[in-house]
């Protein structure tokens, strides 16, 4: 049994007064579990019998179905428990008024991981904007972040490149639990949520998930192992191109490539050493998505060092040797992307469409890097306030 209790055990253990005979609302996913495998859903209709009245859904559904982005999940019933399934990922990203107007409180039970582009954040912040207008509680069930608590990484958001793949500024490595999350956005938004953080029981910020002694499970269809979670930060930035993801393999995000690509020549490119990491060539035919059914030439990243890995800054150096060697086949995404129809996608991941300018005209990433860290440093201080564990 490992050392670190997920929030949703602590709450079952010892309930907040507020839960006495009130009305529960539950947004989770399948990897909502107790140390026993056991799912939130029923762990919570069973303690509080009667209590549970509707449960919501994520992007990728409420049983993590869904396999992309923009493909979106239907309101259902639940075959187990018998109550409504409400969706927050479609045509409609926030809970409607008359759900929650069923309930006293929202429980939240995601597991998240640690960056911006992680849609479960945006979902987070919408629920919390809207209960805070119709007085309905939300507590979150909160959880360490796989990827741990001390690194922080890439530029701030800024404001009018806000979107569902950042609401708010936030660096693309915010080093966050999702209770963390959610007080930053309370008090920095002023969202008025009547918010309550649950928190994890002996998880340490400098802790990795495989530290924890938790059971992994996938929280997105697309991050099958923790592996895939470390190199996400930056290797979702591929999103944002014609590069391939990985989507369509058994390894997303750590595999990446293109059928025009030359993985020797792209190493020859890099400006510099890419630290705590070593890049594998590979060959490899995605089954859906990019390039399906083609073959493609690229690399899986192996983190090597964890601590001295940066993996938004990786992948900038990679996406910029890749566009000064394929001016002509590479090329970046266009609209729609998660329900925006006018802007670059990968402007939307950056958060600042000053970053891809930047790779376009050759500026040295040191130079780049460089750019952003007074916001980052200025961000870690505020950030400082809102930590519910120790290093």
């Amino acid at each position: 049994m490992g050392k670190v209790i997920p929030g949703l055990e602590v709450f079952l253990a010892e309930p907040p007064h507020w839960t006495a005979g009130a009305k529960l609302g539950l947004l989770s996913h399948p990897a909502s579990i107790d140390r026993h495998y056991r799912p939130a859903a029923e762990l919570i209709a069973r303690r509080f019998p009667g209590q549970l009245r509707l449960l919501f859904g994520p992007q990728h559904g409420f049983g993590g179905e869904k396999q992309d982005n923009m493909v979106s999940s239907e309101d259902a019933l639940d075959p187990r428990l018998g109550i409504p399934v409400i969706s927050l990922y479609g045509p409609r990203l926030e809970p409607p008024r008359e759900a929650l107007s069923r309930v006293d409180a929202v429980l939240v039970d995601l597991m998240d991981v640690g960056t911006r582009v992680y849609t479960y954040g945006a979902t987070l912040a919408k629920l919390m904007a809207v209960a805070g207008e119709a007085g309905v509680k939300v507590a979150i069930l909160d959880r360490p972040n796989p990827i741990g608590g001390t690194q922080v990484e890439g530029n701030l958001l800024k404001p009018q490149w806000a979107s569902f793949v950042g609401p708010y500024p936030l660096p693309m490595r915010h080093g966050l639990t999702l209770g963390e999350l959610a007080r930053y956005y309370n008090a920095t938004q002023a969202l008025g949520c009547d918010l309550e953080v649950i928190a994890a029981s002996g998880w340490r910020r400098r802790e990795y998930f495989d530290a924890t002694g938790l059971p992994w499970v996938m929280p997105s269809p697309n991050l099958p192992t923790l592996e895939g979670a470390l190199v996400y930060p930056g290797q979702v930035l591929l999103e944002g191109t014609n590069l391939s993801e990985g989507r369509g393999t058994t390894r997303p995000f750590e595999y990446f490539g293109a059928p025009f690509l030359e993985p020797a020549g792209i190493k020859a490119a890099l400006e510099s050493p890419l630290p705590g990491v070593m890049l594998r060539e590979v060959v490899f035919e995605p089954t859906f998505h990019k390039w399906a059914g083609q073959m493609c030439r690229g690399f899986q990243l192996h983190v090597t060092d964890r601590r001295a890995f940066k993996p938004y800054y990786t992948t900038l150096a990679l996406i910029r040797a890749i566009l000064s060697l394929y001016p002509e086949q590479f090329s970046w995404r266009q609209p729609p992307y998660e329900y925006e129809t006018e802007r670059l996608p990968f402007d939307l991941l950056t958060g600042d469409a000053a970053v891809r300018q930047a790779l376009e005209t050759g500026t040295p990433l040191a130079e780049l890097e460089a750019s952003w860290q007074g916001e980052l440093r200025r961000f870690e201080e505020i950030r400082g306030q809102f930590l519910l564990y120790c290093d």
